[in-house]
């Protein structure tokens, strides 16, 4: 999925604006990975949401919990849908007319997520973006899970930015932004011109620390990339 690198302006080309969105925690208010532990009982529920935050907040590696809480759960095709469905019930109040100024203004919106392909889908769709960076699931033709895209990069540390620079030699990108909660999404500091931490369902210390701002509604994103 995407679109062309970069418009067309009097013969030149020029280059993309890329405003790159994390999923979970910040399109949507929900984790998709906890939601999915709610099925499998208060223990393995408390598991996961421990895990998850332990790497949102940079205490632990992402590639440390990935396998490990896909395993404690196993998801089937059907769980996973309904987390995309869930995830537009979630979704951040002002997402939806947020991303459709910025297209207006040139923007093109990417979401590159640690999170599930399948999931995300649907919510993309909801908000108008065509390109989905994150991990595919494998389900057997029963639906039941076999297991994930292991090589892609979301699923272990700097992995992020390895992601978004292969997006930016994609779209052939000039200015570029990224929006996210966790410290996966700090990480993409060193590649993009501006990371924004975003508090509105996680205020975690280490990126309101590290961001180059840090806000708590996507509408504020308008404000801020108005320059």
């Amino acid at each position: 999925m995407g679109s062309a690198a970069g418009i067309v302006l009097g013969g030149a080309v020029a280059a993309a604006k890329l405003i790159l969105f994390d999923c979970d925690s910040t399109l949507s208010a929900i984790e998709g990975i906890d939601e999915l532990a709610r099925g499998r009982g208060p223990e393995v529920q408390r598991q996961i949401e421990h895990m998850t935050t332990q790497a949102m907040e940079g205490k632990i590696p992402v590639e440390a919990v990935f396998s490990r809480r896909l395993e404690l759960i196993r998801p089937t095709r059907a769980e996973v849908e309904q987390i995309g469905a869930d995830y537009i019930a979630s979704v951040e109040p002002t997402a939806r007319s947020t991303i459709r100024e910025l297209k207006e203004r040139g923007w093109e919106p990417v979401i590159v997520s640690g999170g599930f392909r399948q999931a995300i889908a649907p919510l993309a769709d909801f908000l108008g973006i065509t390109r989905v960076e994150a991990v595919d699931l494998y389900f057997d033709g029963a639906g039941a899970y076999r297991g994930y895209d292991v090589d892609y990069p979301a699923t272990r540390s700097g992995g992020k930015p390895q992601i978004i620079a292969r997006v930016k030699r994609d779209l052939g990108a000039g200015r570029t932004v990224m929006v996210g909660d966790g410290v996966s999404d700090l990480e993409t500091q060193p590649v993009v011109d501006l990371f924004v931490g975003f508090g509105r369902y996680a205020d975690r210390k280490p990126v309101r620390a590290g961001a180059g701002a840090f806000i708590h509604s996507l509408h504020e994103l308008l404000e801020l990339l108005k320059a």
